[in-house]
């Protein structure tokens, strides 16, 4: 039992491992009526400078990656310009998985954490990417979650085929953080096995490894459609 204990205070005590951050600002926005949403204005600036500048001002990433569509590397390479951590702004592939890919290969040798974040999160707060961040370091995986509040239902045919219990359900948000070696591998295996992963815990997921889940926000709000950007707006004008 004394054994346990030491072994647990070790593992809290790891010195921080270099994080990269990637990015990832490379969808259609289908859902989005005809609105560009990485470029969308929030608060007066496009969304993807705020969900960018979250990163760069958090301590724990040492240097940041964008993926996006072709069309918009210059704007947002000029959007990023004053970021030091922004080390390249890249163009994202066909899937998310292969824009993630892509992002990982523009990062530098140097990181031993990877944390991938949705670009279309501006609300992301320094605290929880620090957390996640810390929880990866000692876990190898990580990720911020917050309870469902509705009860979900399990549907095929249009009929409720199950009712989870809600206690045990949880909304994942992004970023989501993991060993480098260990996300860059499950991507791969996914890719030769044809398997379409929502996200990239599920990538990891898949090679067996257990998910650290730490406390996200309500405000990490994910902008899929045109409602979403109003209610982000309306939280950062409250903030004022």
């Amino acid at each position: 039992m004394e054994v346990a204990k030491i072994t647990k205070t070790a593992r809290k005590l790891l010195p921080l491992k270099r994080c990269g951050a990637v990015i990832v600002a490379a969808g259609s926005a289908s859902r989005m009526g005809g609105i560009d949403k990485v470029m969308a204005p929030l608060n007066g600036e496009p969304m993807i400078a705020r969900t960018v500048r979250a990163f760069q001002n958090c301590d724990a990433i040492s240097e940041i990656v964008v993926v996006t569509r072709e069309d918009l590397i210059p704007p947002i390479t000029s959007l990023c310009s004053g970021m030091d951590k922004v080390k390249a702004v890249v163009a994202g592939g066909s899937s998310r998985q292969e824009s993630v890919h892509l992002g990982l290969n523009a990062l530098s040798g140097k990181c031993k954490l990877a944390a991938i974040h949705d670009g279309a999160r501006p609300l992301i707060s320094w605290q929880v990417i620090d957390r996640v961040v810390r929880a990866a370091n000692t876990y190898g995986a990580a990720a911020p979650a917050i309870p469902v509040k509705d009860t979900i239902k399990v549907v095929q045919g249009g009929v409720v085929k199950e009712t989870p219990d809600r206690a045990s359900l949880q909304a994942v948000q992004t970023p989501q953080v993991f060993d480098f070696d260990i996300l860059r591998g499950a991507l791969k295996k996914a890719k030769q096995d044809g398997a379409q992963v929502t996200d990239d815990c599920s990538a990891v997921e898949r090679m067996g490894m257990a998910v650290k889940i730490v406390e996200g926000e309500e405000r990490n709000l994910k902008v899929t459609t045109p409602l979403d950007l109003k209610i982000a707006q309306l939280l950062l004008e409250e903030e004022k």
